[in-house]
């Protein structure tokens, strides 16, 4: 059975401490910094704390009374009064009866449009934000009205958190195709725009054209289509194709004003404009945005850059260091070298977990990723929740057609169909993602290496993603005392992501030769590294130490041909990266090759008395190494040979050891990092993939008799002829 982990309610707070706070009306909308949690309540009072995507949010309490209905979502049918009621204008023209008849039914749907919405669905009392209610309640799409779904709902809690919290810019959304994202983005612009005083909202997408579509066809719609009481007084046409200008606003409607009928051009404009530009870097360098849409932001190409635009868009959105306007950024993933790659990297850095010293993330945006069974037409059922597995009797979709399969298996179905098919089968990974190694799956013909395998390998691991195969740690010197024997520690925030732990006897085994230390398991494997020398780079951009430990066949009790080591970090000093590889030496008992180009790694082994662990150059006899490898060892990575022999090993492992193998089973290589990182591996750019270069050394290192020379042995020939002699004559003569 498929089990959710989009969100989880948790309990951050203690239970008296929102008590108290919840009797004196205490919570404020925003940013919580003593309980580290986004309150998206204005009612002054929290309920539930949902975390989405490791984002900490606080919902409002649940009425007392919610209003009664079909135990489901249903659109009400808007007054045949108010719908003939087309401007303010018309409205100030009647009577005061009729205006009290409707004040609170007004009044009540601006109340919902600012605090949210309460509902019963399938029993289960559900908030809806501000925003969903008015996509939900007032707002016509290319279907008709929206349905109710629970994707939507956790789309619209983070959003709204992305919108209260003063230190994020907006969100980075990874999304699956017809979410509804463009007309999702398109009613928070009107919904805003119509409520905002001197602001400006703009809207990009991959191309000019695609903003401008989405300009015409769906915002301008959808403010038109707004009643009375929401709708301002546009300036110029109708339906404009450039410019939507608000200048009249749509003021709530108080009582006073009902009775003394204010006049409606007494009221100050708005002066609010929405409007989209053609794509570019420079795209609304300059402005000023209360919300900038991005829109298929995932498939920009050359010579466009999504991360280029960010940068100057960033600044379109704050004063200062005060953040005033957000970002609704949502798209699927296009190949990697067709705007993938900037996409990807705008989204990893937007993790909420990586946040400088300031509060924010790297990009400053806020990364979101719904997977598709939660999201997909066709598979969600009359209450807006997905069905994930084929239900034992058909079930009703919100149009009352019958759903008799799961999305799970609709979608496995679909893969299986397109296994013989790897570059289709990953269009399709990349459009209907259910992780996000699947978002971004990349074209097999620009992989050096067997793509396919390293796709199965990489879908076989992220079903094994809850199975703890993987256990994250650190290394530390028993009791503190260096140089004494290593312990490993569970660590959910250390660097080491290992597979596999040596036995008691086998842990920090060493021989003694000569007074020098060699590892005592290098029967068992080997590690290679891809080190650094210099601790701080220029805006903290350089590339990552990479460690990895790979077994060979042995008789000992551990696992054939795996690697059971990752460390892919860079810490704040090159000696902390130094130690961190030296303590996984010894505690593993086994030699390292690394890059001798870059020697302080092994500067420092060798100052610490660990020269015996460094592995010299396997393709060479010790008389032909240069002084410096004779002191140090390692192996360089500028001969093209070395750089041949390094690609070749990863490929021979791949073939041989990834993905379904010849006998049915799958490979045992877990780290999706180093597979993606092996997945874009160039030969000719080798410097920022450290795990493809860390994980072929150790292929190389494991393999090592695989590259020792074959010294020549010159034979002198025999001289084995025969003198022959001539004996004619007194005395015999040679024959020559």
């Amino acid at each position: 059975m498929y089990e959710q982990s989009l969100y989880s309610v948790i309990e951050p707070i203690k239970i008296n401490t929102i008590k108290r706070l919840n009797k004196a009306k205490k919570w404020k909308y925003g940013y919580d910094k003593d309980s580290d949690v986004i309150v998206i309540s204005k009612t002054g009072q929290i309920g539930e704390v949902y975390s989405i995507q490791n984002l900490k949010i606080a919902l409002p309490p649940a009425p007392k009374k919610i209003q009664k209905g079909e135990d489901k979502w249903v659109k009400q049918e808007y007054p045949k009064e108010l719908n003939r009621i087309k401007t303010i204008f018309d409205w100030k023209d009647l009577p005061d009866s009729f205006k009290n008849k409707w004040h609170g039914y007004i009044d009540n749907e601006f109340t919902r449009r600012d605090e949210g919405f309460w509902f019963y669905n399938k029993g289960v009392p559900t908030y809806i934000t501000g925003t969903h209610y008015m996509y939900l309640q007032w707002t016509k799409i290319d279907v008709g009205a929206p349905d109710y779904r629970e994707a939507n709902r956790l789309f619209f809690i983070f959003w709204e958190a992305c919108k209260a919290d003063v230190r994020c810019y907006g969100m980075c959304y990874l999304k699956n195709r017809r979410s509804g994202f463009s007309f999702i983005s398109s009613v928070e612009t009107v919904n805003q725009a119509t409520i905002s005083s001197y602001s400006r909202f703009g809207i990009l997408s991959k191309s000019g054209s695609d903003a401008k579509k989405m300009f015409t066809d769906k915002v301008v719609p959808i403010s038109v289509n707004y009643p009375f009481f929401f709708k301002p007084i546009q300036d110029g046409m109708d339906r404009p194709k450039t410019e939507l200008a608000y200048r009249v606003p749509a003021s709530k409607f108080t009582r006073k004003k009902l009775l003394t009928n204010e006049r409606t051009e007494e009221l100050t404009g708005l002066d609010t404009t929405i409007d989209w530009k053609n794509t570019g870097d420079n795209s609304y360098d300059g402005e000023k945005l209360a919300l900038l849409v991005h829109d298929e932001s995932g498939k920009w190409e050359r010579p466009d850059n999504i991360l280029n635009n960010w940068r100057v868009t960033k600044t379109t959105l704050r004063l200062g260091s005060r953040v005033i306007g957000k970002c609704m950024m949502g798209s699927t993933s296009n190949a990697l070298d067709k705007g993938g790659e900037n996409f990807k990297k705008l989204y990893n850095d937007s993790d909420v977990t990586k946040r400088n010293r300031n509060g924010q993330t790297r990009s400053g945006l806020y990364s979101l990723f719904i997977p598709m069974e939660w999201n997909f037409e066709g598979f969600i059922d009359s209450y807006g929740l997905p069905v994930f597995n084929t239900p034992n009797k058909p079930v009703e979709d919100p149009h009352g057609d019958l759903i008799d399969i799961g999305v799970i298996d609709h979608w496995d179905n679909e893969v299986d169909g397109l296994k013989g098919d790897q570059d289709a089968l990953n269009e399709f990974y990349r459009q209907f993602p259910r992780t996000e190694e699947h978002a971004f799956r990349d074209e097999t013909k620009n992989s050096l290496f067997n793509l396919a395998k390293i796709y199965e390998q990489i879908d076989y691991n992220e079903n094994l993603r809850d199975s703890n195969v993987i256990t994250k740690g650190s290394f530390s010197w028993e009791n503190g005392i260096k140089d004494s024997n290593v312990v490993f520690t569970p660590n959910p925030n250390g660097r080491f992501n290992i597979t596999w732990v040596p036995s008691v006897n086998l842990q920090n085994k060493q021989i003694i030769k000569n007074g020098i230390k060699y590892p005592g398991n290098e029967h068992i494997g080997a590690f290679g590294c891809d080190s650094y020398d210099i601790s701080g780079t220029v805006g903290g951009q350089g590339s990552k130490g990479a460690l990895h430990g790979l077994t060979v066949f042995s008789m000992e009790d551990a696992p054939a041909n795996t690697f059971f080591l990752e460390y892919i970090a860079r810490p704040q000093t090159a000696e902390t990266f130094f130690e961190d590889v030296l303590m996984a030496l010894v505690f593993y008992g086994m030699p390292l090759l690394a890059e001798n180009n870059k020697p302080r790694l092994l500067y420092y082994l060798k100052r610490r008395g660990y020269r015996g662990y460094s592995m010299n150059r396997p393709d060479k006899i010790w008389n032909k190494l240069s002084t410096a490898e004779k002191e140090i060892g390692g192996i360089p990575n500028s001969s093209e040979d070395v750089k041949q022999a390094h690609a070749a090993a990863i490929e021979t492992y791949i073939n041989n050891h990834v993905g379904v193998k010849g006998d049915g089973e799958y490979g045992t290589m877990y780290f999706n990092q180093t597979l993606n990182d092996w997945s874009r591996f160039e030969l000719n750019n080798r410097t920022k993939y450290d795990a493809a270069i860390s994980s072929g050394l150790a292929v190389m290192a494991c393999n090592r008799h695989l590259y020792r020379p074959v010294q020549k042995i010159e034979k002198q020939p025999l001289n084995i002829k025969i003198a022959r002699y001539s004996n004619s004559g007194t005395f015999s003569k040679i024959i020559k």
